[in-house]
């Protein structure tokens, strides 16, 4: 079974350039363009990673990882964040919130799957469907 990763991103360019990455590299990606859906689709599928955009309509990035760390089933799925927040104190900021990571946008598609792997948990990284972008 591939593993899953949730990528919560409104913008779809994006959306679509991660996917495309992950889906290279034999992940399965649910996509959800809004926080309140990430929410829900976390509840349902619970992901191995779910990749979190900050900058998110109506329920930000930050409220999202919060309800997430509030459930006992989602609280050990790693969320990190993948956002254009660079500013002095954001990254601080990401990971106070229950994020395990921080990737800066735009994402670099050469040096992206190492970023995530690194979050994903043991036996779900480098599988056999592995290949070079």
């Amino acid at each position: 079974m591939k593993p899953v990763i949730l990528v919560i991103e409104d913008n779809e360019k994006n959306a679509y350039l991660v996917t495309f990455i992950l889906e290279k590299y034999g992940y399965q990606v649910i996509q959800a363009r809004d926080g309140e859906s990430g929410i829900s689709l976390a509840q349902k599928l619970k992901p191995d990673l779910i990749l979190l955009d900050i900058q998110l309509p109506v329920m930000d990035g930050y409220a999202v990882a919060r309800e997430l760390m509030k459930n006992k089933d989602l609280c050990v799925i790693p969320i990190v964040a993948v956002t254009s927040y660079a500013m002095a104190g954001d990254r601080e900021r990401i990971l106070s919130e229950g994020c395990v990571g921080y990737i800066e946008k735009p994402i670099n598609p050469a040096t992206f799957m190492a970023e995530i792997e690194q979050y994903l948990p043991d036996g779900k990284k480098g599988n056999a469907l592995r290949r070079d972008p």
